[in-house]
């Protein structure tokens, strides 16, 4: 019998990445990751949710509502993805001022956005101001697909910010926000790197034949399964490291704990770090009757 291996890529693709995306919530939320990075949390958890949501709907809906519900999940996730990198810079340069952090943080806007200005295809202004209900649906799949963009254009900047100037800041290569903003901006390369590459094949390829078409075709799913294996080895990385926790954090908690501490090897008086001594009464008599003999 003939095995399907593409399928069967794809198969094991998305198995590991959804079970990896469930590992990764259980733990944010079991190490209580979840408190520090609410929005790439929410960001995780909407990811599964659309994963799932895939290959649950298709072809069990029509084509236009199963379009509609599709576009709105990728319209919040997109929002979701930029309050990920505000949260990230926030995090990464917090002691900074807030006016230069907000004069830094327009200068990478500025130029994410004037890459987006100049990358690919924009769609007619008649098509954007058409009146009926396929005209917002592509409107808001190409918003969608734009924000995405700058999203992921934003985030290679933030990951380089971060690995240059991140340990002036406190947010070092041991941190949990530094290895959370390379694996994003790990993620965010290997989608723009893809999409450049399909984009060019597809403006310069011109297949002559069904063989040199289907090439094409086997070729740009061999793209899109390395992106995907690409991310799921940034998952199993970020599983990893926001599993253990940071440098100096246990120290803290220990520092944090009361703890006993003894008068002296011989002594079982313990005494607690900022209580006062229980000492005898018969000992205080005593030091008292010492004092009062040697004045």
């Amino acid at each position: 019998m003939h095995l399907n291996l593409h399928f069967t890529a794809v198969l094991i693709l998305w198995t590991l990445k959804f079970a990896a995306l469930l590992v990764l919530l259980v733990v944010l939320l079991g190490r209580d990751r979840a408190k520090r990075f609410p929005w790439f949390t929410l960001s995780i958890a909407l990811i599964a949710l659309q994963m799932l949501a895939g290959r649950l709907l298709v072809g069990r809906m029509s084509t236009i509502a199963l379009d509609a519900i599709f576009i709105i999940m990728a319209d919040v996730s997109a929002i979701v993805g930029f309050m990920v990198i505000v949260e990230m810079g926030r995090r990464a340069f917090a002691p900074m001022r807030r006016g230069k952090w907000l004069a830094w943080a327009l200068a990478v806007l500025v130029v994410g956005g004037g890459v987006l200005a100049f990358w690919g295809p924009w769609p007619p202004w008649k098509t954007l101001t058409a009146d009926s209900f396929l005209a917002d649906l592509r409107l808001m799949q190409m918003g969608a697909q734009k924000l995405d963009m700058l999203v992921d254009l934003l985030t290679v900047g933030l990951g380089l910010l971060v690995i240059a100037f991140g340990r002036r800041f406190g947010a070092g290569w041991r941190t949990h926000t530094q290895r959370v903003v390379i694996g994003l901006s790990t993620a965010s390369t290997a989608r723009l790197a893809v999409q450049a590459i399909w984009q060019y094949i597809a403006k310069t390829a011109v297949p002559h034949s069904q063989a040199e078409y289907d090439h094409i075709i086997g070729l740009g799913d061999k793209l899109f399964n390395a992106k995907d294996a690409i991310y799921l080895g940034v998952l199993v990385w970020w599983i990893i490291v926001l599993w253990m926790d940071e440098p100096g954090a246990a120290v803290l908690a220990q520092a944090n704990t009361p703890q006993l501490e003894y008068l002296s090897d011989e002594g079982e008086l313990p005494v607690i770090p900022g209580e006062p001594s229980m000492v005898p009464v018969e000992l205080a008599d005593a030091d008292e009757e010492s004092i009062g003999t040697e004045e």
